[in-house]
């Protein structure tokens, strides 16, 4: 999917009926010059996908790009944040609760069976389904009788085997009931988790997650573990037609070594750099190097099931806002990231509908004296340190060892890096509740609206919330947002929200991020989307 800089939305009846349109991207990039060979192979750094390739538990930005091209949801959003329809013909309701879907006629999936509407709705309920265990059935929490097929209850079976508000109209249509208004729900469906699946999923899944059969502009062709990934243009897609003939997703366990690649033709497409790079990134690339917006936040998010957080009882907030403020956001941007970063002022990232400049007050400004002084009224770091989880492969070890080095000398209290060899022994010990103290997270948009980054976060039991965050009147803040009658009403309680979000402290905001990145001279017409992730399709492979 494709980030926006702005969402707009019509107030009252909500009615998404658009015109197929191309994705968008940014500005940057280059342009085609000279011959192109239109099935040219062109190849992408990547780590390991954490998991199978599956719709329902592919959260990772590793993952994410594979299945971005192997899979096409129903809509998207462009640039401008204006949703468009991909495999929908539209996407309609009048009251934000009950939602008619229609589908765009003669779209197939990879072995040529038909997408139908029974492709999406069996699809969101395997995906919702407790026993399938997917990391994203949160996602269909929304949807009347999700409850039913995902019990709350920890070891509890589900009571039904699909979702009520589900129903199957005829081939090209089907109807979606939520529990109550959510105006935001287009939005939403631009995210994988949304997309249809083929009846041959069913017989075995985790070969359909080995060799993913989707209804996007590319193909599966292999999967080599630990050293790459190749998918190829399929061209009987119905959609608009990947401009190359194929991707190879290149596996390195270093940006460094992918950056070397890069300058040695060995690779032709980055999604980013390592800090010891940015500062000659350009003068080595020219014009193929890539400077542009990104809607993606890093933070600092504390693991609160640990003892050192939650016992004898949960660490008061103002602790937490003391390390905020012993950490010197702008000189580590300026010297360690060479300005790539922006400090952060809130927890929603740049670009989005209700992005809001200083919501968190001064939590965020460096104030060595205010930050001891919180600490200790907060009554102290418990044992007096704390750790930061991070993965080696992404590039973060040189400012996770300045942020330490900030907190300790500004606040006293210890601070020390916690390395993992790659993203997925990352993800490992963060979704298997083995993160010592604090974890390194960054997240980029899934839809550019600013609920994507509080309640899918924030929420008790939402996906992306692998601290276990809890507040019940948080909780309730968030429900109330989501029915708001109006999009534009859901945004402005979103916004109160995130102020108040300062003084529960669920994670410390550290920076936003920009694409920082480049590419061969083997190919042209790279551009980035707001989730920072190369498009594919437009890339294309000169002669």
């Amino acid at each position: 999917m494709r980030g926006a800089n702005s969402a707009k939305w019509v107030a009252g009846a909500i009615v998404v009926a658009l015109a197929a349109t191309a994705c968008g991207g940014d500005d940057s990039g280059g342009g085609s010059d000279g011959a192109v060979d239109p099935n040219g192979i062109f190849s992408v750094e990547l780590g390991e996908p954490e998991k199978l390739l599956h719709t329902g538990d592919t959260m990772e930005a590793n993952g994410s790009l594979v299945m971005s091209g192997l899979f096409s949801e129903l809509v998207d959003y462009t640039t401008d944040g204006k949703l468009t329809m991909t495999n929908a013909e539209s996407v309609e309701s009048a009251d934000s609760k009950t939602w008619t879907i229609k589908l765009k006629k003669g779209w197939t999936f990879h072995d040529g069976t038909p997408v139908t509407a029974e492709s999406y709705v069996k699809a969101w309920n395997w995906n919702a389904n407790v026993n399938n265990a997917q990391g994203l059935s949160s996602w269909f929490a929304d949807i009347k009788g999700y409850d039913a097929l995902h019990p709350e209850k920890e070891g509890a079976k589900p009571t039904a085997d699909k979702m009520e508000g589900l129903k199957v109209v005829d081939d090209t249509t089907f109807t979606v009931e939520l529990k109550n208004r959510v105006p935001y729900f287009a939005y939403k469906l631009a995210y994988v988790v949304f997309a249809p699946l083929p009846e041959s999923f069913y017989k075995d899944p985790k070969a359909a997650g080995l060799k993913p059969v989707g209804n996007g502009p590319y193909k599966f062709a292999s999967w080599d573990r630990k050293k790459e990934i190749k998918i190829v243009r399929y061209d009987d897609f119905k959609g608009e037609k990947a401009k190359n003939g194929g991707v190879t997703f290149k596996n390195y366990t270093t940006l460094e070594t992918a950056y070397e690649d890069l300058k040695s033709g060995n690779v032709d497409v980055l999604r980013q750099l390592a800090p010891k790079d940015l500062p000659v990134f350009k003068q080595d690339l020219g014009d193929r190097a890539v400077e542009s917006p990104q809607s993606t936040i890093q933070t600092l998010a504390i693991a609160f099931y640990t003892d050192q957080w939650s016992k004898p009882k949960q660490v008061d907030p103002k602790v937490i806002q003391g390390l905020s403020m012993g950490i010197d956001r702008a000189t580590i941007t300026k010297t360690v990231l060479q300005g790539t970063r922006e400090p952060a002022t809130g927890w929603v990232a740049k670009g989005v509908l209700g992005f809001q400049e200083n919501a968190a007050g001064d939590v965020t400004k460096y104030d060595p004296a205010k930050a001891k002084a919180l600490i200790k009224e907060g009554g102290g770091v418990p044992g007096n340190a704390i750790s930061i989880q991070f993965n080696t492969d992404g590039g973060h070890k040189e400012w996770v060892d300045a942020v330490c080095n900030s907190i300790t000398q500004s606040t006293g209290v210890k601070c020390t890096g916690d390395a993992k060899v790659d993203f997925q022994a990352d993800l490992e010990a963060r979704k298997g509740k083995k993160v010592k103290s604090i974890y390194r997270s960054g997240w980029n948009l899934d839809y550019p609206v600013n609920a994507n980054f509080i309640s899918d976060l924030f929420r008790t039991g939402a996906a992306g919330n692998q601290g276990d965050f809890s507040n019940k009147d948080l909780d309730a803040k968030i429900a109330a947002a989501d029915s708001a009658a109006t999009l534009d009403e859901s945004v402005k309680q979103y916004q109160a929200i995130e102020k108040e979000l300062a003084t529960l402290m669920p994670s410390i905001p550290l920076w936003y991020y920009k694409v920082n990145s480049g590419y061969s001279e083997k190919v042209s017409g790279v551009k980035y989307g707001q989730d920072g992730d190369p498009i594919l399709a437009n890339i294309e492979v000169k002669k």
